[in-house]
Order: structure tokens, then C-alpha cells, then sequence
């Protein structure tokens, strides 16, 4: 029962701070956003680019602050990159929890540039978090299902528009853009329905990854491979503030993009097409070698 109540009164403790550390950081943003949006002037935008990265900054290593000082959770690391605030990178991950966001933030903040993540549209109305991550330009995509283009033909394409336009503000920035490419957190029961040929991973997506390398052409020449592993189990955020979590093992490998798979046409080349599934797949199979290898150090 005692433990209970303390778990409770963390999780009560956390969210205050966090929810306060937002909103100290999130109205300044907002101010410099705006300021970028009246004054499209070359020099202004670029400053208000720099001060809005640098406010994120500060709202993140907060977070982090938070993270080392009411959990006693370990990260186990290895292959973290050389500082690189200057880079146009790709950041591929697995993804378990909502807990692989803030150890992404924690490990990557002013080491390589602002990490952007793919956010579903309706995520923009979330309070106060919305406008942040259209301020700092998060790109916000709307999917669309395959009954929905049956209806609607003219859907058809739409949500690789959006991420080409997302992308392509991003060509002049230093940016590190986030792609989960299984689409969504690894569950046992969708690991089953998708009869997934890894044993940790769901079935990558490399669609994401092509659009990307298309939006982006030859601005992007890093990959960033991140392997994150949970010993104990997956958990939830409230399981990390309420101190639940031991440990998280990470694995990082710094890569180059393969030259041919840039400026490709992923819809309408089968030969491109093939060979950026061939890239990711391998990835992935050597992902989830890690990860075998993690549990089985785990265990």
C-alpha cells in the first residue's frame, strides 16, 4: 500500500513539473514563432531557427533533469555519436513505449540537431503541445486508409505530398528527423497478426524512409540506427516517473546512406522500390539481432 502511494505521489510530482516546465518554455516559443511567421525576411528566419532550437533545448534538458533525478533507471549505452549540431540526419528506431521519445531527447539533446518526429494531424490540437510542435515544425501527417481511397480516389498520394512538403523546409536547417519505421509501438498481439519474421520488431515500413530520402535528396548523409531494448519489460511513462524502470539498453550505429537510394521515385521505379526494401529489411534483420542479443543479456 505504501509503495503504492509513493509510486502515485511520483507520477503526481512529475507530471506538475513537466506540465510546468511546457508551459514556462512553450510561450516563448510560441512569441519567436510568431515573429518568424510576420518577418519572412532571410536573417530574422534564420534567428528565430536558432532561437527556437535553443529554447527546445532548454525545455528538454529540464525533462531530462526530471528523468535523472526521480527515477534511479540506468541507461546502458553504447555507440553514442560524436557531436554533430550541424549534421542533416536520419534517426531510425524500434519502438516499444512512449518511453523511447524522452530517451531519445536525453541521449541525442545538443549532440546532434533538434530531433523531429512524424506526428499524426490530430495531435496538433493537444494543448499547448500542439502549437509547440507546429512552432518548432514538427511534420504533422494525415493518413489515409485504403477504403477511405477507394471512396475518395483523389486521396490517393496525399500523405506523401504532405511529407515531401514537411521535409523540404528542412533542406537548410541542421535537423535529425525521427522515422519509427514499424508505424507504430510493438505489441505481442500486432506482432502476431502481422506474422512478423522478427522476433522483436513488427514488419518495417520503408515508405517513410524512401519519402524521406526523396524530400530531403542529398541534404541527408547520416543514418542514425537506434536499437532500444527494456530488459524488465515495456513500460509506460507513468511506470519510468514512478521509478519502475531498472534499466534501458541502448545500441546506436552512425551510417552512411547508400548513394543510390537517393532521388529515387519509390511509387514508380520497382527496381528503387526494391532496393530500398532490401536496405531497410537488412537493417531491420540486423536490429533485431541486437536486440536478441540485449534480452539475452537481460536474461
Amino acid at each position: 500500500m505504501i509503495d503504492k502511494l509513493i509510486a502515485s505521489l511520483r507520477i503526481f510530482a512529475a507530471g506538475l513539473l513537466l506540465a510546468a516546465n511546457s508551459v514556462a518554455h512553450i510561450l516563448p516559443l510560441l512569441v519567436v514563432a510568431l515573429v518568424k511567421l510576420v518577418l519572412r525576411v532571410p536573417a530574422v528566419t534564420g534567428g528565430c531557427d536558432r532561437a527556437l532550437a535553443a529554447i527546445a533545448a532548454s525545455w528538454i534538458d529540464f525533462n531530462s533533469w526530471l528523468f535523472d533525478h526521480l527515477t534511479s533507471t540506468r541507461i546502458e549505452v553504447e555507440g553514442l555519436p560524436e557531436a554533430d549540431m550541424n549534421g542533416q540526419m536520419l534517426v531510425v528506431c524500434n519502438h516499444q513505449s512512449w518511453v523511447d521519445i524522452p530517451v531519445l531527447q536525453k541521449l541525442f539533446n545538443r549532440r546532434l540537431p533538434l530531433l523531429r518526429f512524424f506526428l499524426k494531424s490530430q495531435l496538433i490540437w493537444v494543448p499547448l503541445l500542439g502549437l509547440a510542435w507546429w512552432a518548432l515544425d514538427f511534420p504533422f501527417m494525415k493518413r489515409y486508409t485504403r477504403a477511405q481511397i477507394e471512396r475518395k480516389p483523389q486521396l490517393a498520394g496525399r500523405d506523401i505530398t504532405a511529407t515531401r512538403r514537411a521535409c523540404r523546409k528542412f533542406k537548410h536547417i541542421p535537423v535529425a528527423i525521427v522515422n519509427f519505421v514499424e508505424g507504430t509501438r510493438f505489441t505481442p498481439a500486432k506482432h502476431a497478426a502481422q506474422r512478423s519474421p522478427y522476433r522483436h520488431l513488427l514488419k518495417p515500413r520503408a515508405g517513410g524512409v524512401a519519402f524521406t530520402l526523396d524530400a530531403m535528396g542529398d541534404a541527408l548523409d547520416t543514418l542514425v540506427d537506434v536499437s532500444i531494448a527494456y530488459p524488465d519489460r515495456r513500460p509506460s511513462l507513468a511506470d519510468l516517473f514512478a521509478n519502475r524502470v531498472r534499466e534501458i539498453r541502448v545500441r546506436i550505429r552512425r551510417l552512411p546512406i547508400p548513394e543510390r537510394l537517393r532521388g529515387g521515385d519509390y511509387q514508380k521505379d520497382p527496381e528503387y522500390r526494391r532496393g530500398i526494401q532490401e536496405w531497410v529489411n537488412q537493417l531491420w534483420k540486423e536490429k533485431d539481432a541486437t536486440l536478441e542479443t540485449l534480452s539475452a543479456d537481460a536474461a
